[in-house]
């Protein structure tokens, strides 16, 4: 998808394919044959940019046909590049400009709760995007509320646009900082699916206040060059790099 339209943001996908996959096709309660049923989970992509990965995945969960991911991120196209609410069934939040998402779970999380609604919001928060002062302030508030219908997860792959994301900003101790908010906190290695499902079926069970799970993810992964490599948050594969990574990925 980004190397047809050639747009950025790969390595900011792959952090997050396989708590996208636990998500959709593990946990939460969701169908793609009624995609606006009252009671369903939803979940934010709050760091927006992650869209294609979301796109995607919405796509292999038959939400919409896959063809359509071919009009992703360009001109006249069908997929904006920031997630778009109206663009495709299946995304609950419009996103691009960081530090929302956690706003407008709260919201959601909230509004279940005085119609005695059971669905679960899920929001997944990027490492540099808690350095936006809106992220702390919905983090002070969830507890406050008593919010245990609304599951936080940080996409902890250590980079954000510029540099490391410790450096930028002091984000570390960042499983520290949510428990001194009076959140529950969890940590999990974010590729590696049974431990995601198991701290998500934790979380689920946690009474009174709001879970975060920190996940510990590698920007790029599953493509050698691409992993761990801050270069790949704007580039775009050229066909070389595409063939190299299709034979990584074990794609034909």
């Amino acid at each position: 998808m980004t190397h047809r339209s050639k747009s950025s943001h790969i390595g900011s996908c792959l952090s997050i394919c396989e708590i996208l996959y636990c998500l959709y096709f593990k946990v939460m309660n969701i169908d793609p044959h009624d995609p606006h049923k009252i009671d369903r989970d939803k979940f934010i992509l709050s760091k927006g940019h992650g869209s294609a990965a979301l796109y995607a995945t919405l796509a292999e969960r038959g939400f919409f046909p896959k063809d359509k991911l071919e009009g992703f991120y360009m001109d006249h196209g069908t997929l904006p590049g920031h997630l778009d609410m109206q663009a495709v069934d299946g995304i609950e939040a419009s996103a691009g400009s960081l530090g929302h998402g956690l706003s407008l779970g709260l919201g959601m999380a909230i509004a279940n709760k005085c119609d005695s609604n059971p669905g679960r919001i899920f929001v997944l928060l990027g490492d540099g995007e808690c350095n936006e002062g809106s992220v702390w302030e919905g983090a002070m508030f969830a507890p406050m509320r008593q919010l245990d219908n609304l599951t936080v997860m940080v996409d902890f792959n250590k980079w954000q646009a510029t540099d490391r994301s410790t450096k930028v900003l002091a984000l570390e101790p960042l499983t520290d900082k949510w428990k001194s908010f009076g959140w529950e906190v969890f940590e999990a290695d974010g590729h590696d699916f049974a431990k995601l499902k198991t701290m998500l079926e934790a979380a689920s069970k946690v009474k009174n206040k709001p879970s975060v799970i920190v996940c510990h993810t590698t920007k790029g992964k599953g493509i050698s060059f691409m992993e761990d490599n801050n270069n790949w948050h704007y580039r775009v594969p050229n066909e070389e790099e595409m063939a190299i990574s299709k034979v990584e990925l074990g794609i034909k």
